[in-house]
């Protein structure tokens, strides 16, 4: 076999072995160091380290010398170096202060409050609950950037509350499935972090490209709630009267000045300065963080062991990120030696695609990979393949990174592997079926579509805030 029939035998081992469950980061170590001793083998410098010691009487010694012969080989070096790159990636270390906030800020009880003033002030609002469950969804995605705890949390609250005032049982699940995975693109978003340490893109360039998309995502999810409510009350009935209480204008302001702005301000405070070069994402993290501490302390929420247990969720995250890092960066590494990146890129060229076209394949292979993959694990493993080739197709990575965060919303949403609705059903009452929560998640799928479409149509809803900011590149 050639080099580069070796590379796509790599590759195809390793979506074989995803497929049949094996932990993705050790499996990419694995491969990587497995076909890297064949890539860099030397045999020449394997005997030099056998010979250097000479015909050993002890045999201890001389099984020393197999061990050191065996080792002798440049995979075991490149290893450890990428390992030390990873930890030592100034970007990559926002990960786990942003992610600190956001465990934080889950315990730190506002949600409730948060949902109570929303749906108090949108009552006369079409669909009025389901607004204020979107609305707080999107709030505290962005804060926390962990769909799994928004979307039970706000089951939990938010749910049942919905199913109580009559609410069609998969247009309310659809809301908080879709909700929920908005913290994955709005910044401070943890994945577009990721996708800057992959891409060599800017972040805080990133983070402003990202912002009006994810307003527009959320006006879409809006204007979508509004307008069934609107065409289909009885998927949303109107409040029953003294369902929701009558608060003047006063109370209304102090709710939310409580509830609201809290969570508004931190938001704001750590992207606001970002944005605007006040502090670097790592920085903004730790002001976050710090933020994060005070209101569970004002909401009188921490405890030692809410502590402790976010310290320990912050570190098990951050270990499976850093080290899908490291194997990521080893296999693509050995992958690119053996030639199989050329492979792709002579494969990808001789189709005669226009960028219009590649943009299309390129969606259509991650939004299949979203069914069985994960976001980090598209993110770091296969969309570095697809890197190298924007420069043929002269598409800006950054247009690019931003239509990526799009479209792995649909890896929450769609099924079979739709961990949203999952999720949901772990804590939903027992009348919601799956399928109810698949049906009311599909339709904001179509919205993300819609987004992406209006992207490319419009590419300045990407490009204006950054150019505005800090001028065209």
């Amino acid at each position: 076999m050639t080099d580069p029939q070796v590379a796509l035998l790599m590759l195809g081992i390793f979506i074989s072995l995803v497929f049949l469950g094996f932990p993705i980061a050790f499996t990419l170590m694995a491969l990587g160091i497995g076909f890297g001793y064949y890539a860099y083998f030397d045999a020449s410098r394997m005997w030099r380290a056998f010979n250097r010691l000479g015909e050993e009487a002890d045999g201890w010694t001389s099984a020393s010398t197999w061990v050191e012969g065996f080792f002798n080989n440049r995979i075991f070096d490149l290893f450890i170096n990428q390992t030390y790159t990873v930890m030592s990636n100034e970007v990559l270390t926002a990960i786990p202060l942003f992610l600190f906030m956001g465990y934080i800020v889950e315990r730190a009880n506002i949600v409730d409050r948060l949902f109570t003033t929303l749906n108090i002030a949108s009552k006369n609002i079409p669909g009025s609950m389901g607004v204020a469950a979107l609305v707080t969804c999107a709030l505290f995605a962005t804060a926390t950037g962990i769909v799994g705890a928004v979307v039970t949390l706000m089951g939990l609250l938010a749910l049942p509350a919905m199913l109580k005032s009559r609410y069609d049982h998969a247009f309310a699940s659809g809301i908080i499935c879709a909700g929920g995975t908005l913290g994955i693109l709005i910044p401070p978003s943890i994945m577009l972090i990721v996708y800057a340490a992959s891409s060599g893109v800017s972040i805080v360039r990133l983070y402003a490209a990202a912002l009006l998309p994810g307003l527009t995502l959320v006006g879409l999810y809006l204007v979508y709630i509004i307008g069934r409510a609107i065409l289909q009350p009885h998927v949303a009935p109107r409040p029953a009267p003294g369902e929701v209480p009558d608060v003047p204008g006063g109370k209304l302001f102090l709710m939310l000045l409580t509830s609201f702005f809290p969570l508004a301000v931190l938001i704001l405070a750590v992207l606001g300065s970002i944005l605007f070069g006040l502090a670097t994402p790592t920085e903004a993290a730790s002001i976050g963080a710090l933020g994060g501490m005070v209101l569970a302390v004002l909401y009188r929420a921490m405890t030692f062991e809410r502590l402790r247990e976010s310290v320990y969720l912050t570190v098990r995250t951050t270990a499976m990120v850093c080290w899908l890092f490291v194997g990521s960066y080893t296999f693509s590494a050995v992958f690119s030696y053996l030639g199989g990146e050329q492979v792709i890129a002579d494969f990808v060229g001789s189709l005669d695609l226009t960028p219009f076209q590649f943009l299309i394949l390129a969606q259509i292979i991650i939004f299949l990979l979203g069914w069985p993959l994960e976001w980090s694990e598209i993110i770091i493993i296969f969309v570095p393949i697809f890197l190298p080739l924007l420069r043929i197709f002269d598409i800006d990575p950054l247009f690019f990174g931003v239509l990526v965060a799009l479209n792995l919303q649909t890896s929450f949403l769609t099924p079979p592997m739709a961990m949203s609705a999952y999720y949901l059903k772990g804590i939903a009452p027992a009348q919601v079926r799956l399928t109810q929560i698949f049906a009311g998640s599909l339709p904001y799928v179509g919205m993300v579509f819609v987004c992406m479409a209006l992207m490319y149509l419009f590419p300045q809803i990407v490009f204006a805030l950054p150019e505005f900011v800090y001028g065209a590149r």
